[in-house]
């Protein structure tokens, strides 16, 4: 085997050149990319015996690909969610192998030829307005923690924010001016802006106090030993005010909720104030307007059931007779008459 198909090479330029150099991604999507690789070098040895730093690409074939991402479910427990991520990293990697040896082309392309598996679209969780009222009323406002958690509640139903981009916003993203906004960087570095509500950026006032005038790289959310707040953070808040809000509303038992749980809410609620879907694709930051599309069809869903209960009830209508057919035209003549 040529030393120079080795697939050692290839991994590290794609790595440092086509996803950082050429192509800019993410630091989320370069880990990605990267565990992904470690992943199957290391079903590679554990099932070959085969040291990582000896494969070569052609022993990387469809096959050796299958088996992996069979691995990924079987063993791993992974969603077809995470195995379809991992073959598509694969997809990008052996797609930059064929740009670069001409010769390894039809070996690329047999694994990029390897379909991604169809999942099933969950139904979407979110909350009615109760419900998101039960979660705002849980943080005890009188002590600091609770007016952080106030605080960051409200933020997340006010922007539907994502919980990393929570986490993340820093006193220079927010304007507290004339007209409040915060600035967030989304996925795939999208930048976008988000209006404040009057009491969220009162809020927000009160949170910051003296920090307000501070460091501008300082984080918004801090955690009770006043370092940044992560996302696990965020997720547990939420948490914590799920069970505490279910005591006096039962129904949040029954719905899926987390900060993502949030953001839905805060799409369907925005809809069904009358702000129209291109204004809250962008509010939320989505690349596709598809994915705003489906905060649409749950709000038509909810409009088409309550269709139902304004039924006019009354009695039945008389059936339309069913239409006699003749029998004695012929069929091919009946089909050219028409």
């Amino acid at each position: 085997m040529a030393d120079q198909h080795l697939i050692g090479s290839f991994v590290r330029r794609f790595l440092l050149e086509d996803l950082v150099a050429d192509r800019n991604l993410s630091p989320h999507t370069q880990k990605s990319y990267r565990d992904t690789i470690r992943l199957l070098f290391g079903f590679i040895a554990d099932r070959h015996s085969t040291d990582p730093t000896r494969v070569a690409v052609e022993q990387v074939d469809a096959a050796v690909v299958r088996s992996f991402l069979v691995h990924l479910e079987d063993e791993r427990g992974n969603s077809i969610v995470t195995r379809n991520q991992r073959l598509t990293a694969l997809h990008s990697l052996f797609r930059f192998i064929g740009r670069l040896v001409p010769e390894l082309v039809d070996h690329a392309a047999q694994i990029q030829a390897i379909p991604l598996r169809r999942t099933a679209v969950p139904a979407m969780p979110y909350l009615d307005k109760h419900e998101m009222d039960a979660m705002l009323e849980v943080p005890d406002r009188r002590r600091a923690q609770g007016r952080r958690d106030y605080a960051l509640l409200l933020f997340l139903y006010n922007t539907g924010a994502r919980a990393t981009e929570a986490a993340q916003v820093t006193v220079a993203d927010i304007d507290l001016g004339t007209s409040p906004s915060a600035r967030f960087e989304g996925k795939g570095r999208k930048i976008r802006t988000c209006p404040l509500w009057s009491r969220t950026a009162e809020i927000l006032r009160e949170l910051l106090g003296a920090r307000i005038d501070g460091p501008r790289a300082s984080p918004v959310f801090l955690n009770v030993r006043g370092q940044p707040i992560t996302r696990y953070g965020v997720h547990a808040l939420v948490a914590r005010a799920v069970d505490q809000a279910a005591e006096s509303v039962p129904s949040i038992r029954d719905k899926r909720v987390s900060p993502h749980t949030i953001r839905h809410t805060t799409a369907v609620h925005l809809l069904r104030a009358g702000v129209d879907i291109n204004t809250i694709r962008a509010w939320l930051g989505h690349v596709s307007l598809e994915t705003t599309n489906r905060y649409a069809e749950v709000d038509l869903e909810m409009k088409a059931k309550a269709l139902e209960t304004c039924a006019i009830t009354g009695p039945d209508p008389a059936p339309t007779p069913a239409p006699r057919w003749r029998t004695d035209i012929d069929l091919m003549s009946f089909l050219a008459s028409l």
